[in-house]
């Protein structure tokens, strides 16, 4: 059974990594993984020229023991010859001695070219592996590089998020402003002159029907005061030819008028006396 204190722990750590997660400036963590890149560039930089350090060490060594090999090589040939020489001189003693010079350094020969064939074969490993370190730097530089440019990318479009956000924020700031507030919007404002318009368009509509019915009952009233007036001149007429019984005539004034106007004056027409038959009846 797990320990209780153990699983809490636990619990407690992944959720503080996720809360840093989620709460993390996505900036700091673009240099957060910038700097471990270069971390891991220096550090293998760092492995590498150790290992191109011992290719060069190998190699240095390699050519000192060549130059110890041609030297003792002269060694020995030298002996010999020396050791040829005592023996024509009739010196044997001196040209054993030369003999077992020449012995030694023979010895010490075979010594020193064995330790140039181990170096040799080290330097050809070395050799390999410093090719790859060098591979393997070139390699992570170029990723260093494309994530430099990755990082110069990623921080313009952070930049380009965070003034999309600020744009967003003000899109619903304006979408929500309040009615009441102290500065009106423009939609209020539309709404308070379309208002204005309608209520003076409807005015004016009611003000020209007003003045169609007073001109439609002006000219009503003048066409019926005409009709009146000529009847009554047709009437006096008439009387004063005697086609019509007496009785005194209305003078021209009186005749009807439209209200609050004054009837002008007519002229009455005399019609021509028709001729009176007085023979008598048959």
């Amino acid at each position: 059974m797990a320990n209780p204190f153990v699983k809490a722990w636990k619990y407690l750590m992944a959720k503080l990594d996720l809360t840093v997660e989620e709460n993390a400036d996505p900036k700091v963590q673009i240099e957060q993984a910038i700097a471990e890149a270069k971390r891991q560039h220096q550090e293998l930089s760092q492995q590498a020229a150790a290992v191109v350090g011992n290719q060069r060490q190998l190699e240095m060594k390699m050519n000192r023991q060549l130059a110890d090999v041609e030297k003792i090589k002269n060694n020995v040939r030298q002996a010999l010859l020396m050791a040829e020489d005592a023996r024509k001189k009739g010196d044997n003693d001196k040209a054993a001695e030369y003999e077992n010079a020449a012995n030694a350094f023979s010895a010490q020969l075979v010594t020193a070219e064995t330790a140039v064939t181990d170096l040799k074969s080290l330097y050809s490993q070395s050799s390999g592996a410093s090719d790859a370190a060098r591979a393997a730097v070139e390699r992570n530089a170029r990723v260093l590089q494309q994530q430099l440019a990755e990082r110069t990318k990623l921080l313009n479009q952070l930049d380009q998020a965070k003034m999309q956000e600020k744009v967003v924020q003000t899109m619903r700031q304006l979408n929500a402003f309040e009615a009441d507030n102290v500065v009106p919007n423009l939609e209020q404002v539309r709404e308070k002159i379309e208002s204005r318009y309608a209520q003076a368009m409807g005015q004016t509509e009611l003000a020209n029907g007003g003045m169609a019915n007073r001109l439609m009952e002006i000219e009503a009233n003048s066409s019926e005061m005409i009709t009146n007036n000529r009847l009554e001149e047709i009437r006096v007429q008439m009387m004063a030819a005697g086609e019509l019984p007496g009785g005194e005539a209305p003078a021209p004034e009186q005749l009807t008028a439209a209200p609050g106007e004054t009837a002008a004056p007519v002229e009455a027409e005399t019609l021509p006396a028709e001729p009176i038959d007085n023979q008598p009846a048959q």
